[in-house]
Order: structure tokens, then sequence, then C-alpha cells
């Protein structure tokens, strides 16, 4: 009987390490697939980092106990390294320096969340604003480039642009004003100290979000270099999606229904991204100069987002950071979905992220040379 019941269980795990393995390659091959048509597929890439620790885990249980299974997983990992290696860094961490060396450039990049308040008072939010306004004057970077901006001048509502330009020293900025409200605005901007000479602007196509891809060329001595920022089309969780989330891992009643509205949302913006990121890399491959590219695309780097607008490019967290590098704060610890990436004209200096519970996002400082 305990023979029976070992060779069962041995059968079972056998059985559970190869469908895992195959899962995690599919997860694998997700980022090569457009998911305007495989987008059932594509929600594995937000299940890539359990997917992994699964199949490390079998690896390590079978050299322990037969070494010759543990060879399905080893197998795929290997087949799924490129996966692996864009969602993981693996430098040593190192003390960012924060006095700037010569002929280097500094970039900001945040997700601001509006500065979590609009109007002016004297509440609480008016307090995290000011902290994150004093965050970003102390990165002393020469660009910055904020996602989910909002500024107004309306009286009684925060002008954050002329707030900016003045305390904070960026006398250059582009914006694309996009109406949100009356005589209050919200989009992408870019922030510069050294002088803007050109800009431009690419407004996604609908059924999209009307969210945009600016850019802004920049005199970086007697060269001269682009700036990308975007914002791709989010998930658009509202707060009753949240609470149905949790209603789903506590397996309460209505899980199917619960399933089915996250899942109608996901579905939606793994396509409206996928379609964007095509926009998107289409662009900046036409750009004349050498260029930077930053911004929130609401997409893991096992996607097809990240894949089809990174290649080619560098990732400044993976040339010089260390572990999973998330940059969302809510939902789950394994979520980096904002970038600061670079041509290969590009050497990443530096890079860290500035952890704080201000913004659902992370600010993201790099230090950039160019390469003569």
């Amino acid at each position: 009987m305990a023979n029976t019941l070992r060779r069962i269980t041995k059968v079972f795990i056998a059985s559970s390490n190869i469908v895992v393995a195959i899962v995690f390659l599919i997860a694998c091959f997700v980022p090569y697939l457009n998911p305007t048509k495989w987008w059932f597929l594509s929600h594995l890439s937000l299940g890539f980092p359990f997917l992994l620790l699964a199949v490390a885990g079998f690896f390590i249980f079978w050299i322990l106990v037969k070494p010759k299974w543990a060879l399905v997983s080893l197998i795929s990992l290997i087949i799924g390294w490129k996966s692996i290696s864009v969602f993981l860094g693996f430098n040593l961490s190192h003390r960012f320096n924060e006095e700037k060396k010569q002929h280097t450039l500094r970039v900001a990049s945040w997700n601001v969340a509006r500065f979590v308040e609009l109007k002016k008072n004297n509440n609480k939010g008016s307090q995290v604003r000011l902290r994150m306004m004093d965050l970003l004057k102390a990165q002393n970077a020469d660009i910055l480039c904020l996602q989910e901006f909002h500024t107004s001048v309306k009286p009684g509502y925060y002008d954050n642009i002329k707030y900016i330009r003045k305390e904070l020293n960026y006398p250059y900025f582009y914006f694309s004003y996009d109406e949100d409200g009356d005589g209050l605005y919200y989009s992408s901007i870019i922030f510069s100290k050294l002088p803007i000479i050109n800009t431009g602007k690419l407004t996604y196509p609908k059924p999209t979000l009307p969210e945009v891809l600016l850019h802004v060329d920049i005199k970086l001595g007697i060269d001269t270099i682009r700036v990308f920022t975007t914002h791709l089309q989010s998930v658009q969780f509202r707060k009753s999606d949240y609470i149905r989330i949790e209603k789903i891992k506590n397996q309460d009643d209505g899980l199917i229904g619960n399933s089915r509205t996250i899942f109608s949302k996901l579905k939606r913006g793994f396509g409206y991204r996928g379609i964007q990121a095509n926009i998107v890399k289409a662009r900046i491959d036409k750009s004349p100069y050498p260029f930077l590219l930053s911004g929130d695309f609401n997409d893991v780097p096992n996607s097809y987002t990240y894949f089809t607008i990174k290649k080619g490019l560098k990732d400044a967290f993976l040339e010089k950071g260390f572990g999973i590098g998330r940059t969302y704060a809510s939902l789950s610890p394994t979520l980096r979905i904002d970038y600061l990436l670079a041509d290969p004209q590009f050497f990443v200096v530096q890079y860290k992220r500035v952890v704080n519970d201000y913004s659902d996002h992370y600010l993201q400082v790099a230090d950039f040379r160019l390469n003569k």
C-alpha cells in the first residue's frame, strides 16, 4: 500500500512538473504573439513570475530526489532564458551617486497620478503633492518625463506647470494640453533644463484612449538628441474592480461573475496596448537622432508590448538594476510596468528606483552618456 501511494505521488508530481513546464514555455512565447488575436494567452504574461518560481522549485526538488527528472525544468529554463533575462536584473547593487558626472544626462520618469490632488486646500493630499515636488527637485534631473500629469489655469486649482518651472527650475516644457474637464488638463509632459529646439506629438487612434506619444529634441553639446515619453492604455481598474479581485482571491461568492469582469478589462487592455506598441515602435525607429524613451507601458516585461517596443534598445533597469524592479505599488509585487529605454548609442551610467507611497507608481531615475 505504501509503495503504491509513493508511486502515485511520484507520478502526480512528475505530471504536474510537465504541465507547469509546458505552460511556462507558452508564457515565454506570448511576447511574440499579437494580443489582438491571442489575447487569451496574453494573460500568461501576468503569471510568468509564478510559473518561473514553480519551474525553479521543481528543478530543485528533482535535483534532491531524482536528478534525471530535473532535466525537464532545466531545459524549460534554458529555452525560456530570454524571457527570464528581461524579467530579472542581474547586476550587483551599487549605491546611486547623486552627484552627476560630467557629460552625463540625468532623466527622471514618473507616473505622478495627478499629484494626488487637483484642488488647492490644506488637507493631507496637498502635503503629499508638495513632498512629490520636493522629491522631483532632489533628483537634480536634466529632464523630467511625467505621466498622468495634471494642471489647470483655473483659480482654486493647482497650476503644476507654473510651479515646476519656477520652483524646480525647469524653464522648458512640452505638454499636449488634453482636456480633462473645463479648464483642467491631463496628459504626459516633458520638462527640461536644456533648451528644447523642436517638439512633436502623436495621439493614439480610437478605440484606444486619447493618450499621446510626445517627443522633444534637445541640444546636448554639439549633438542633438530626442526624448520620448508616453502612457499606454491602462486596464482602468476602478475601486469596485479591486474589490472584485479581493473576492476572487478569497474565493467568495460571485467568483465567475467577478472573474468575467476582470478578464474583460484585461483583454481590452492587452489588445489596445498591442496596437499602441506597434505605433510607438514605428515612430521611434524613424528618429533622426539618438533617443531615450520613458513611460508607463502598463504592461510587464514578458509581454508583446514590451518586446515590441524594447527590441534593439537598452533597458536602464536591466543594464544597472537588480531583482524584479517593481514599479507599480498595487496588486502584485511582480509588476514592473514603467520603463526607461535607450537607443544603443547611449551608455547607461546608473539607475535607481525611488520607492515610496506618494503615487501608485515609483519614480525612476537614470544617468545616460551619449557615445561618440
